[in-house]
């Protein structure tokens, strides 16, 4: 074995350093004697248990690990392995038979490559009437798994391909009727499948400044400053700010992830949430059409949120006293990867947390709110993600998804009217589709021993105690077990949920816990029996509740890229283990139903959707209370002179 030296990190769960990974890929690749042929689907840190890493003490050691899952393209077989860069070797390498990992980087460009260069993919564009082929786009959709043998045994890919009028121009304007199927492992185009539009879209729709005509006048620069520096401090992946410390995350699959948030309260630092992260993300269309009606991309499992993440910049993604950390990561020959700035972090005021005026003496006081942001973007193909987690003054802790980008665009059929989607320009039709994101938070309420109750708000009945039939009471039903626990919204109850530590009181004898405060959802439209549901079980409810298992991480399950279905958080929780007063996950699935607007093109606004996790006795009274009040030459009118504000 070739001696390696390789600093490892200093916390059980900062990300795997540069050195780090390329000493797992050269270990690995002598220990196994892997050839070309064997391709690095992803090299992460292999978080240590749970009791590990609370455990820890900067004098004592700790076993460092990465976990990689190596593809080989000849065999067509996945690989796991866990190497220990403390002891400089392999120690586990095994064989997973039967599945697709995640499509890697380097594939999406290969496989566009090869389509462009294929003598059958050339001869459909001539059919149509195209001579340009090296202005095609071709982008990587995943198959999905319809019950084939080519399914079941082929790593596949089912490009859509649209065509620029120059390299520059919005492709996704012309949408093109042809499908090529790929083989990834050979990029061998196997087959054309070939469809007929009325009429190949050909009017141009761009977004570029340059292109779009005369730009608006009259917008006035807003500067956001902070002249003696930010609130935070950071160490390494650390951060602390205003009572909150946590660390930051991140790798190829789940991009941005959050570990170990507590609150630092009355001298106590008080444990909120172990892990969050972004689980797993699918996006079902509703078009029937041969071209459309397989687009269900598991834009996690299946592309990888974290190996397409974006290089943010300063005044454009985010605003204000930066602080960005690189994405650290391998391609798929395990060579070294670096996303530059794929997360920002930062603060932003929020406007007012609090104000009363007292009318008797006139006399005011106010807080304005600030938040510290902590945030990713990633570009699937046509569509933009934002992943932000906010933390605030007052204890709330928010997770939301931010949605633009360009619409996945179809051309119409011959006698086809847009019944399954909207026209955005002369026969260009963006199918309807829906999005669904599914939250894995790790919670840890003053200790690992948690409960999570529902709650529903309900009506007192009608009789003596109800003399003006006006009262109405919050209803907490315990969920014992994951069965239980499967649950949904429900606006007429203003329902939500709650999580407790029943062990630990407040000072009025209360379980101190947090409540999931919901934001905008739905429910599938897709079939019970269809290929989404067996395969994205986990989107036909909005809350699951299981017992922690550190193997238990991605609600699809771990390989759902070309799965024939029936993995993930559905399957787990089919144990129906006990769930109350144990060390418990929770994962909270939400959705956003896009019937696609002319005002969605040629690029979209952003859609908000996301979640909010609220204190619920976990404080004896607000812990914004203690906020001072502001400057009044920076924030405060020079008209009120009693306003809360410093002089």
């Amino acid at each position: 074995m070739t001696q390696l030296t390789v600093e490892l990190g200093k916390h059980p769960l900062e990300p795997l350093s540069k050195e780090e990974i390329l000493a797992a890929v050269a270990i690995l690749k002598e220990e196994q004697q892997l050839s070309a042929a064997d391709r690095f689907v992803s090299v992460m840190l292999k978080e240590p248990r749970k009791e590990v890493v609370l455990g820890y003490s900067a004098a004592e050691p700790f076993d460092r690990e990465a976990f990689i899952i190596v593809l080989n393209s000849i065999d067509n077989a996945t690989y796991e392995a866990v190497v220990s860069l403390s002891q400089m070797k392999v120690v586990s390498w095994k064989h997973v038979p039967g599945v697709q990992p995640m499509i890697m980087l380097d594939e999406q460009v290969e496989c566009e490559e090869a389509v462009k260069a294929s003598p059958e993919f050339q001869d459909a564009l001539a059919r149509l009437g195209i001579e340009t082929p090296e202005l095609v786009m071709v982008d990587l959709w995943s198959p999905g798994n319809w019950g084939t043998e080519e399914d079941a045994t082929v790593r596949l890919a089912r490009p859509l391909c649209f065509l620029r009028s120059d390299e520059k121009d919005n492709g996704y304007a012309r949408p093109l009727p042809l499908v090529p199927i790929v083989d990834l492992n050979t990029m061998e185009v196997l087959r054309v499948e070939e469809y007929e539009y009325t009429k190949i879209p050909m009017q141009e729709f761009n977004y570029t400044p340059d292109r779009v005509g005369p730009l608006r006048t009259g917008i006035k620069p807003v500067e956001i400053t902070q002249p003696e520096g930010p609130s935070f401090t950071i160490d390494g992946h650390e951060v602390e700010w205003q009572n909150w410390k946590f660390r930051i995350g991140f790798n190829a699959r789940e991009g941005l992830t959050i570990h170990t948030v507590t609150y630092q309260d009355q001298g106590r630092e008080r444990p909120v949430m172990y892990r969050g992260s972004l689980s797993e993300m699918v996006v079902p269309y509703g078009d029937p059409g041969p071209i459309q009606n397989r687009k269900n991309a598991f834009d996690s499992g299946e592309y990888g949120i974290g190996q397409l993440a974006n290089s943010l910049e300063l005044g454009c993604d985010c605003v204000g006293y930066i602080k960005y950390f690189d994405g650290v990561m391998a391609n798929s020959k395990g060579e070294l990867m670096t996303i530059k700035n794929a997360i920002c972090m930062h603060e932003e005021d929020f406007g007012i947390l609090w104000k009363h005026t007292d009318w008797r003496t006139n006399d005011v006081e106010v807080r304005r709110s600030r938040r510290l942001v902590v945030s990713s973007i990633s570009t699937v193909a046509n569509y933009e993600y934002g992943f932000f987690w906010y933390f605030y003054q007052d204890g709330n802790i928010q997770f939301e998804v931010k949605l633009t980008g360009i619409l996945s665009t179809a051309g119409l059929h011959p006698g086809e009217t847009p019944k399954y989607g909207n026209l955005v320009g002369p026969d260009l039709y963006a199918p309807n589709h829906q999005h669904f994101f599914n939250v894995r938070m790790d919670i840890q309420i003053d200790g690992n021993d948690n409960s999570v109750y529902e709650v529903d708000v309900v009506p007192e009945e009608l009789g003596e105690g109800n003399p003006r039939e006006n009262a109405f009471y919050a209803k907490s039903t315990l969920l014992e077990t994951e069965q239980k626990a499967i649950r949904d919204i429900k606006l007429e109850t203003a329902r939500y949920w709650k999580i407790v530590n029943d062990n630990v009181k407040n000072e009025l004898g209360q379980s101190v816990g947090y409540k999931i405060v919901t934001g905008e959802n739905c429910f599938p439209f897709a079939s019970k029996n269809s290929s989404l549901l067996k395969r994205a079980g986990f989107i036909k409810h909005h809350l699951w509740v299981t017992p922690y298992n550190e193997d238990e991480i991605y609600a699809s399950g771990k390989y759902p890229n070309q799965h024939i279905g029936g993995e993930g958080l559905s399957s787990w929780a089919e144990q129906d283990r006990p769930v109350a007063n144990s060390d418990i996950v929770v994962w909270y699935t939400m959705g956003h139903t896009h019937v696609p607007r002319p005002e969605d093109w040629p690029v979209m606004p952003t859609a908000y959707i996301g979640f909010m996790l609220k204190p619920v006795s976990f404080f004896n009274q607000s812990p914004a209370i203690n906020l001072p009040p502001m400057p009044k030459k920076n924030y405060c009118s020079s008209a009120v002179k009693t306003d809360g504000c410093q002089s």
